[in-house]
């Protein structure tokens, strides 16, 4: 009987999770459950992420494909990052513009601050004007949060962005040119200041640099999205230059082609310029890593270019479409490392 007991002592050590198990009063049913439910856990857990950078992806794909494009240009764990930024980034702007948010949204964008202020980012349509509404969002961003952890990003930026798009709610026209550009320096030179960031760049000269190229895709962004506007009966362009040219809002409306409405554009097309132009008296003092973060100065350029060939006649047709020589144009730019 002792030898009995012997060989089941010696069979137990040998296994010694099921010693342990039997030691614990726990079946090595139990055991086997547990680790099925870890697996479970690990792979949905896998999955979600799967998912959420899917949905960060597809959104800014949608809604931004210059900046989607920009981003498949950059390192792996940058693009990552740089996706999820740009996601917030438009989410932001789908709630100023009162579109809301997907039904299957995933990007809580106030969420990505982890606990920090919470701002109310959309209003229903169906809601009388200066009512607004917080959404909490179905998902929570996780590569949001993984991209502020991972590269210690600055959530004075993102704070930056969040209040200044909530401006977009009060639904009216920049008063003047010097208010566009604040608005462009709290958004889109604030995400290229993130976009440095996830690159692992802090450099003084290359934030100058960001500073002016975020003001001149602001202004930029004003001007193609006016026949949009229009269409909505919406302007947003400066007021002092329209009122300095004797152009309505209703010349936009209608899609005016007067030689005054091209006055305005003119002017503000060539502030956007100018932002261009001093943004490249730095580059000589940019590190070269840095360039990948101003890649669209190539989206720019092209607009600045083609308005011009069109003689600042932002409604004709040949700015309806979308240039189909910008992304090798973008790939060509990142090779150079130039911007």
């Amino acid at each position: 009987m002792a030898a009995g007991i012997r060989a089941k002592h010696g069979w137990l050590s040998s296994n010694t999770s099921l010693y342990r198990a039997l030691h614990r009063h726990i079946s090595p049913s139990s055991v086997c459950l547990q680790r099925a439910a870890d697996v479970r856990g690990a792979r949905a857990a896998s999955s979600a992420t799967s998912d959420s950078q899917t949905y960060c992806m597809e959104l800014v794909r949608s809604r931004d494909y210059d900046g989607y494009v920009s981003s498949l240009l950059l390192p792996e764990e940058a693009r990552r990052s740089s996706l999820a930024l740009r996601a917030f980034n438009v989410e932001l702007a789908q709630a100023g513009e009162g579109l809301g948010f997907p039904e299957d949204h995933r990007f809580d964008a106030n969420a990505v601050l982890e606990g920090g202020r919470r701002r109310n980012l959309q209003r229903r349509a169906s809601e009388p004007a200066g009512q607004r509404r917080a959404v909490e969002g179905k998902y929570q961003p996780a590569d949001g949060r993984r991209a502020v952890r991972k590269h210690y990003l600055t959530k004075r930026w993102l704070l930056r962005i969040i209040t200044e798009r909530e401006k977009d709610l009060d639904d009216r026209a920049y008063r003047n040119l010097q208010e566009l550009e604040t608005y462009s320096e709290n958004t889109q030179s604030s995400l290229i200041y993130l976009l440095l960031e996830c690159l692992g760049l802090k450099n003084v000269h290359a934030d100058h640099a960001a500073s002016h190229i975020g003001k001149a895709q602001g202004i930029v962004t004003c001007l193609r999205a006016t026949p949009y506007h229009g269409s909505r009966r919406k302007v947003y362009l400066p007021m002092d230059v329209c009122m300095l040219h004797g152009a309505s809002q209703e010349d936009f409306i209608r899609g005016s082609r007067e030689q005054n409405v091209r006055d305005v554009v003119y002017d503000i097309a060539s502030q956007a310029h100018v932002h261009l132009q001093h943004a490249r008296s730095f580059s000589n003092n940019v590190p070269k890593a840095a360039n990948l973060a101003f890649l669209q100065t190539v989206v720019l350029e092209d607009y600045l270019q083609r308005v011009r060939r069109a003689d600042f006649d932002i409604f004709h047709p040949s700015l309806k479409n979308r240039n189909p020589l910008v992304p090798f144009q973008l790939y060509l730019r990142s090779w150079k490392k130039s911007y």
